[in-house]
């Protein structure tokens, strides 16, 4: 049977192990995490819940059309061909993979708002039970 290895003393503890020892990171990240509250927060508009994917969804077809126009100018033009048919087609799928990214980020928002909405109705159910 094997001995396991000594652990070392505090006077030979390196000074990570010591940090991590003495840190507190739990606490650090709960208290530095971006999410707001769910039971605090006011209500928002729909441009603020969801702008960002708008946006990305707008970008990408912005790229997809722009790679459109470059691989249809391969076609046509008879200088530069090369150029416009390496990167006509990476301009598509760029622009195709940020449009489709910003239409599956916005079903997952409005998963996420359901259940925020369920928990806030259980919450106040919750508080109107048990503080009477």
């Amino acid at each position: 049977m094997e001995i396991p290895p000594k652990s070392p003393d505090e006077s030979e503890k390196s000074p990570q192990s010591k940090e991590l020892i003495t840190s507190n990171t739990g606490s650090t990240l709960c208290m530095s995490s971006r999410s707001e509250s769910v039971w605090t927060s006011a209500p928002r508009s729909k441009w603020d819940i969801y702008h960002k994917p708008i946006i990305v969804v707008a970008v990408g077809v912005a790229i997809f059309l722009f790679g459109t126009v470059i691989t249809s100018l391969s076609c046509f033009l008879t200088e530069n061909t090369n150029a416009y048919k390496m990167s006509g087609p990476a301009f598509l799928s760029l622009g195709l993979m940020l449009l489709v990214c910003g239409l599956v980020w916005i079903p997952i928002i409005r998963k996420k708002q359901k259940q925020r909405q369920k928990s806030q109705f259980l919450q106040s159910l919750k508080s109107f039970f048990f503080n009477r």
